[in-house]
């Protein structure tokens, strides 16, 4: 299977409460979620849904997969959603260390060598396997070089604080662009292939 990731930012990288602030959020003193909410137009959340309706599988960190387990897998209104179905009939794989007992049907918890569990997901016949959100999860699949694939949606707003995808200082990685579009409501989509160090100026 093909990893892939979708993660939606802001302007500034911020990808923190995008559909709304948890009291997890609030409590740590950000107070502007749900800034992704109404943007896109009918293409944008066309492509949305259709990503999610092509994966095979699903991996999540423990906050993301919480969060979706708590909307997509027992909101009957979202279940019934083309994202929710998608959600609800794939294979769900959660990267914790904390997580014990998950809720949501056809979940399995990757502890351990996680870099192995993921190489044998990916080595599986497969599609894709989609991360969602997941900010932390994804930084390390970047840094452990498992991504095949990943989507920007790039909000257009400048939200001035939450946590952002990608920290201050981290590893460098260039990028193949794969494909790029802007909605009618200014939201980009940009899909990425990792392409190893970026190359610098030389003195």
């Amino acid at each position: 299977m093909k990893l892939t990731t979708m993660t939606q930012v802001t302007i500034d990288g911020v990808m923190q409460g995008n559909g709304a602030a948890s009291d997890e959020d609030r409590r740590n003193g950000f107070e502007r979620g749900g800034w992704a909410l109404g943007a896109g137009d009918d293409e944008t959340r066309a492509f949305i849904t259709q990503t999610y309706q092509r994966a095979d599988a699903f991996l999540f960190g423990r906050r993301t997969y919480e969060l979706f387990a708590g909307s997509w897998g027992s909101v009957d209104q979202m279940r019934a959603h083309p994202i929710g179905v998608a959600l609800n009939e794939a294979p769900k794989y959660v990267a914790s260390t904390t997580l014990t007992a998950p809720d949501w049907a056809d979940t399995t918890v990757l502890r351990g060598d996680l870099a192995a569990a993921i190489g044998e997901l990916k080595a599986t016949p497969g599609g894709e396997l989609q991360v969602h959100g997941s900010g932390g999860l994804t930084r390390w699949l970047l840094a452990n070089d498992l991504v095949d694939e990943m989507t920007l949606i790039v909000i257009p707003v400048i939200l001035g604080q939450g946590a952002r995808l990608f920290p201050e200082t981290g590893p460098d990685l260039a990028l193949d662009l794969v494909e790029s579009r802007v909605d009618a409501k200014g939201v980009t989509t940009q899909v990425f292939r990792p392409a190893g160090r970026p190359r610098y100026a030389t003195t």
